[in-house]
């Protein structure tokens, strides 16, 4: 039996003063995030979606909007979706010079591989794993969408691919609005694809930046 586990990250976010906001509330999409919500629905609404599921934050919930109103589903919250935490929750983009400034978060800085800023990504990996086999069970023969936050979407697909946790946030492929799928056989993992349904509304800059870096499509299978 197939199954396809979708994990889609959330559109834009309205963030004029450049907050790392983390799990913060009452950050909502921008036009433009709204704009791609609304083509990711045009664009795998037809599929056989059903079940979806979102983070509870605002930006996730806002993304899954459209799709469930094409599907005719119900969205259910799951905090094990959730943004990752990390110290520098409410702190501007230019974590560098942050850094600099604050000697007493230096120590926090020091094992980029649990991450000693954050949630360890260990416990990302176990709450979104757990998330991914509910919704696979919930939809199973069918597929099943999760909108949730690039951070743990990435890390997990670091995980089945079986490949380190250490990288660079520039290069992470889980650009706004995108769908990272997971193919199922059964309970078996066969297959990791990922696509940018709404990629033509990212500005070019945008996919440049740290934590918005995207990539092209691609479909991998995970170690056996």
């Amino acid at each position: 039996m197939k199954t396809i586990v979708h994990l889609l990250r959330h559109g834009e976010v309205h963030n004029p003063t450049g907050i790392l906001y983390g799990r913060s509330t009452g950050y909502h999409l921008s036009e433009r995030g709204r704009a791609m919500a609304e083509r990711v629905a045009d664009r795998i609404g037809d599929r056989d979606i059903t079940h979806i599921v979102s983070s509870p934050l605002e930006r996730a919930q806002e993304t899954a909007a459209p799709l469930a109103a094409a599907r005719g589903l119900t969205v259910r919250l799951d905090d094990r979706v959730i943004e990752s935490g990390n110290i520098f929750e409410g702190s501007p983009f230019r974590l560098r010079e942050s850094i600099l400034r604050r000697p007493k978060v230096w120590k926090k800085m020091l094992n980029p591989l649990r991450p000693s800023w954050g949630e360890p990504y260990k416990e990302v990996v176990s709450r979104m794993w757990a998330a991914i086999e509910e919704a696979r069970d919930a939809a199973a023969g069918h597929e099943a969408v999760i909108v949730s936050h690039q951070l743990p979407i990435w890390i997990t697909r670091l995980k089945v691919e079986g490949r380190s946790f250490l990288h660079d946030p520039r290069k992470r492929h889980c650009t706004l609005a995108s769908v990272t799928s997971l193919t199922f056989e059964d309970d078996r993992l066969v297959s990791v694809g990922y696509s940018e349904p709404a990629g033509d509304l990212i500005p070019v800059a945008d996919r440049n930046a740290p934590f918005s870096a995207g990539g092209a499509d691609d479909e991998h299978k995970p170690p056996s």
